[in-house]
């Protein structure tokens, strides 16, 4: 297994605050590219997924752009560019909010909720594989983020 100085070729770290900096980036550059590859056998990018799984926690619900935009993972997403390849793809559709012409509203279709159920199964089974710890582990890990975002 080689160390992170290794992976990246250089020989040390300032501090270990600035270690584990560089280190949860490029564990969340490999993380996402676990997941892309995944991802790939069901022509989505990790950031269409997680659109499709914010609408999916909404469904039969719809939600605006502003509202998916408020819940992805990556910030700066280009949430209306995703909505136009998702619907392209007719795994979503847009709808006019009876309640305000000028919002436009995004919901799942059928096609959507079966290609987000059969691509997370399949994340769900490389689990072990992106996320190689125990649970027990990936617990004290979950544990010392939410206090990196607490603090």
């Amino acid at each position: 297994m080689m160390t992170l100085e290794e992976a990246i070729q250089t020989q040390g770290f300032s501090s270990a605050r600035s270690k584990a900096v560089v280190h949860l980036m490029y564990t969340a550059y490999q993380l996402k590219s676990g997941i892309s590859l995944v991802l790939k056998d069901y022509a989505l990018t990790p950031e269409q997924y997680n659109v499709l799984r914010i609408l999916k926690g909404s469904h039969p619900s719809a939600l605006c752009n502003r509202d998916i935009a408020s819940r992805t993972i990556e910030r700066n997403a280009n949430i209306p560019r995703i909505v136009d390849r998702l619907e392209i793809k007719k795994l979503v559709k847009r709808n006019t909010s009876p309640q305000d012409r000028r919002e436009t509203l995004i919901s799942l279709t059928a096609a959507g909720i079966n290609l987000l159920n059969a691509a997370s199964a399949a994340l769900q089974q490389h689990e072990p594989d992106i996320m190689p710890l125990s649970e027990a582990d990936a617990d004290s890990l979950n544990q010392l983020l939410a206090k990196m975002l607490t603090a």
